[in-house]
């Protein structure tokens, strides 16, 4: 019961960021506001900037690209705040954070992964559903190479942030559906075309 009521209470936190959120991009601040929840979102904020991208590219296609850019940045800066707090905090801030989540057994798993494929395992998790703010913690934690992993970062988190803007550049507010619908699946094939390019350069050049 007490888990339950513990899940209710997270909902209820998440709901009333959303909003707040979105009243704060939808100010004359709202580029603003779109950095700081990309940053913070890398390592500790529950809400993906994505949310709100959308609707400011929406709400003005023009500024699209604009907007993903602000993304990007926010997002990267902040994979390396996460980077800082795994790497010199992680028993006091990180572990808390993974633990507030759930996602404990995630971490455990993140870690093998590091160690077998190093920093570039970020380019998957920067581009997909999986909680970007789980690898940068992580990758501090492990010690990852910081510089490595901002440009791994740079590229997987641009990558998502441009697609999902160059989408509403071209075709409308009528693509957000398709967005929305298919985000998952579109983050897979990015994956597998990842993976292709990392195997070629490992075996061919």
């Amino acid at each position: 019961m007490a888990g339950e009521v513990s899940e209710v209470a997270q909902l209820n936190i998440i709901r009333r960021l959303y909003d707040r959120c979105m009243a704060w991009v939808s100010g004359p601040y709202g580029g603003w506001a779109l950095f700081f929840i990309a940053f913070v979102e890398s390592s500790f904020f529950p809400l993906p900037p994505d949310v709100f991208l959308i609707a400011m590219c929406v709400a003005i296609p023009l500024k699209s690209f604009r907007y993903a850019a602000i993304c990007s940045l926010g997002s990267v800066l902040g994979g390396g705040f996460g980077y800082a707090l795994g790497y010199w905090f992680m028993d006091s801030v990180g572990m808390p954070i993974v633990e507030w989540y759930g996602i404990t057994d995630k971490y455990e798993m993140v870690q093998h992964y590091f160690k077998e494929y190093d920093v570039w395992i970020v380019g998957t998790a920067g581009f997909t559903p999986i909680p970007y703010k789980l690898f940068t913690i992580t990758a501090g934690s492990v010690q990852s190479n910081f510089i490595t992993f901002m440009v791994v970062s740079l590229f997987a988190r641009s990558a998502r942030f441009f697609l999902v803007a160059g989408l509403i550049w071209k075709f409308g507010p009528r693509i957000q559906q398709f967005i929305d619908r298919y985000f998952n699946i579109l983050s897979i094939t990015f994956v597998v075309l990842l993976a292709g390019g990392f195997f070629l350069v490992k075996y061919f050049l």
